[in-house]
């Protein structure tokens, strides 16, 4: 079992920066791929991306990438997604999640955190 819970999100503006953090714990960190995934209102939840256990493998959504920037802190049991030059759709709510490997397929993560909510106004 594996416990992931998100923290950082909030309300910005577009252009700001924020970065989110995921802390887990139950399992070897270190082994385990994480994944950032977000859902707005209405919509199906989408991946943004994904970093293996080693932090070197590291894959992006198609609009987030050159924006975003997934990394990790083995030594805390903590990732982190770095949001730069945020834009209105980028608001959604943040999940985190843990697999086997990093992948897009937000069917191949069994664990996930509660999320948390970024808004960006225009």
């Amino acid at each position: 079992q594996v416990q992931l819970v998100e923290s950082g999100g909030g309300l910005v503006q577009t252009g700001d920066s924020l970065r989110l953090s995921c802390t887990a714990s139950g399992r070897t960190f270190s082994s385990t791929a994480m994944a950032w995934f977000r859902q707005a209102p209405g919509e199906e939840r989408d991946f943004v991306a994904s970093i293996s256990g080693n932090g070197v493998s590291r894959f992006y959504g198609d609009s987030v990438r050159g924006r975003f920037t997934a990394s990790r802190d083995n030594a805390k049991n903590t990732m982190y997604l770095q949001m730069n030059n945020l834009k209105p759709e980028d608001s959604a709510v943040y999940y985190c999640a843990a697999g086997d490997w990093p992948n897009s397929d937000r069917r191949l993560y069994r664990y996930w955190g509660q999320g948390t909510q970024v808004t960006v106004s225009s």
